[in-house]
């Protein structure tokens, strides 16, 4: 058995025998390989979002959290490399890692073959993209963190003169147009609701405070006539 196949086999050993735990010694004879491979593909099952979690000890071992997984989706391979297109144009949004380990969750949950012909045919597209810098810590990942769980950010903003500001703001929702993403949110140096470009924030950093819950139409900002503002759709 090839890695794919034993780590889709992993998620579903566990899932069928869930919430009972197994061993790394049992996963391990089950598949036919060491304990140290079976930890290793553990982790790599959990750092792709996998909801493994494990008890130490000589009765702990590995088990998975049903309530938060599904069983195989069935992803075509023109299916998946869909999704990875979509998801490829995610980069510089606030969810762009989530976007990536969705994409890792989809491949493992397909089978060998399907996952080997969404890998050939993916290979056959390309996307042209400018030649950038490798990115520090990611600002629009600080502020996704700010807008999921309501919690004020300490920005620093450069405006249109080129001038930095630096500001609390009580993060409400974020707003797209094209390719370009705004927070939107109470500014506590101006005292009223502002649309901040995610590019033109040079620092992002999470505060402990709770901001007070607002909703985007409370804050009342300005759209042009011209457009529509509209929710993401999950169905």
């Amino acid at each position: 058995m090839n890695r794919t196949d034993r780590l889709y086999a992993l998620v579903e050993e566990l899932r069928a025998c869930a919430p009972r735990r197994l061993s790394a010694r049992e996963l391990a004879a089950r598949f036919e390989v060491s304990v140290r491979t079976v930890e290793r593909d553990i982790s790599a099952l959990q750092q792709a979002g996998v909801p493994i979690y494990a008890d130490v000890g000589r009765t702990g071992g590995y088990t998975l959290d049903k309530s938060r997984t599904l069983p195989p989706l069935n992803f075509t391979p023109t299916e998946a490399v869909a999704v990875a297109i979509l998801l490829g144009r995610s980069r510089g949004s606030p969810y762009h890692r989530s976007a990536r380990t969705a994409l890792h969750k989809i491949i493992a949950a397909m089978s060998a073959a399907d996952g080997a012909a969404a890998r050939e045919l993916a290979d056959r597209i390309r996307f042209i993209s400018p030649v950038e810098p490798d990115e520090p810590a990611s600002v629009p990942a600080v502020l996704e963190e700010a807008v999921a769980t309501r919690r004020v950010v300490r920005i620093g903003y450069v405006d249109r003169a080129g001038a930095v500001t630096d500001r609390e703001v009580e993060p409400v929702s974020f707003t797209a147009r094209d390719r370009c993403w705004y927070l939107v949110g109470w500014c506590r140096l101006r005292g009223g609701a502002r649309v901040f470009r995610t590019d033109r924030i040079r620092y992002a950093v999470l505060l402990d405070e709770r901001a007070p819950v607002r909703s985007a139409e409370e804050l009342g900002c300005p759209v042009p006539g011209d457009v529509v503002l509209r929710p993401v759709e999950l169905v």
